[in-house]
């Protein structure tokens, strides 16, 4: 079975930099025809630029992953240019609210659950009536090991990528078998997203880890891309830890 992807077309939302920008990079390189999306527009096309390098097909596209016109325009444009839908990576995620949820703004605890959860439901419902109830495909949810096990300071990321696995189980039920629904769970990712769970103290950090080192965003882009392939043709509603071991350890940092 085939990892190529010739001939397909994926969409990475989120993906001006960091962990999404590294699974674009990595569809790309196996063929595919991709779509970005990101909110910023400088990011954006500073991201098509480097994608472009690899002599790929690509189209970045601006908009809010928590706006529905914003969505729908996003998955009519990528159909429009490229012919079809045949991979959706959800990728987008915001975490505004951090450390004692009895002192959280609920208004930001809102925000997280509509982006990180009703967004990926939205692509993915989008997807499946423009090209994938049809024709089939695969989508995989960017959920986290903080979805997995409770951190102590990042509690409602935490829930909403918690919601977006069980999603992801739900969602592999209902779309089977024309679709399949996995998702990816990454511990600390050198990324500028997670830059302070990592920065300034990576010496001591990575101690926790049996493999000694915090991720990057390749080693999730590589796990994604196995998992929209026809390789992984037999697996759905999984959800895949890429985290150096860290829950191994029966902490989750």
């Amino acid at each position: 079975m085939s990892e190529d992807f010739s001939g397909k077309t994926a969409l990475v939302t989120g993906a001006s930099r960091g962990i999404g920008l590294g699974i674009a990079r990595e569809l790309l390189s196996r063929g595919a025809a991709v779509t970005i999306t990101g909110r910023k527009a400088d990011q954006l096309a500073e991201a098509v630029e480097q994608l472009k390098t690899t002599g790929g097909r690509v189209l970045g596209l601006q908009g809010n992953a928590g706006d529905d016109a914003s969505r729908e325009e996003v998955v009519a444009r990528t159909v429009e240019e490229f012919g079809s839908l045949d991979v959706l990576v959800n990728n987008t995620g915001i975490n505004p609210q951090f450390g004692f949820l009895m002192d959280a703004d609920l208004n930001a605890v809102r925000k997280i659950f509509d982006v990180n959860v009703v967004a990926a439901l939205g692509f993915t419902q989008l997807a499946w009536k423009a090209w994938m109830s049809e024709h089939g495909g695969a989508v995989v949810n960017v959920a986290s090991i903080g979805g997995l096990r409770s951190t102590g300071v990042i509690g409602a990321y935490g829930a909403s990528k918690a919601a977006l696995i069980r999603l992801t189980e739900e969602l592999a039920w209902q779309l089977g078998p024309k679709v399949r629904v996995n998702a990816v769970a990454p511990a600390v990712v050198k990324t500028k997203f997670a830059e302070a769970l990592w920065s300034g103290r990576e010496e001591t950090g990575v101690q926790a880890y049996p493999m000694k080192r915090f991720g990057t965003p390749e080693d999730v882009a590589s796990l994604v891309a196995f998992l929209c392939s026809d390789a992984a043709s037999w697996i759905t509603g999984e959800t895949v830890r890429v985290d150096g071991g860290m829950l191994a350890t029966g902490t989750a940092g």
